[in-house]
């Protein structure tokens, strides 16, 4: 690799990264993620553990990215199959329950392809490394993907 591809790998990461609200807490997330994914024999094998597989469903691309909410960015792994385009957290999330419990649960989203009105790749104009992805649903949903660590049309 060249002192430019490295470069530009570092610079990558360091976007990806800067994202989260805390560097030391999207480092742990990269690290159970990471230890989840070997653990289960690869990233196919965690989609169809999250996310079940129908019958003739194929898994295309797998992506590090966050996910835009009210609450802010969530880390994450987007999945792409031939039927559907999947969110899950790296780490839970905690929710406090209306009985004052506290619940942590990953942070998932799936939109059947079907459902799915367009996608509107888009970057900053100002830093084009910077790439985002909105999807937007029959019934006018949107959802914002950015910070992708490796972004692949």
């Amino acid at each position: 690799m060249s002192k430019y591809g490295k470069d530009n790998f570092v610079h990558r990461i360091r976007e990806h990264v800067k994202l989260g609200p805390k560097i030391s807490e999207t480092v742990k997330g990269k690290l159970s993620l990471g230890a989840r994914i070997l653990q289960l024999g690869g990233v196919k094998r965690v989609f169809k553990q999250i996310f079940g597989v129908s019958e003739g469903e194929k898994l295309l691309k797998a992506s590090q990215c966050y996910l835009s909410t009210t609450a802010g960015p969530i880390a994450g792994l987007l999945f792409v199959s031939t039927q559907r385009v999947s969110f899950c957290s790296d780490r839970s999330i905690k929710f406090s329950s209306p009985s004052g419990e506290f619940i942590k649960f990953h942070y998932k989203v799936s939109i059947p392809l079907k459902k799915v009105k367009r996608v509107n790749p888009s970057e900053n104009m100002k830093n084009p490394s910077q790439k985002y992805m909105e999807v937007v649903t029959v019934d006018n949903f949107d959802f914002w993907f950015m910070g992708f660590l490796n972004y692949q049309k």
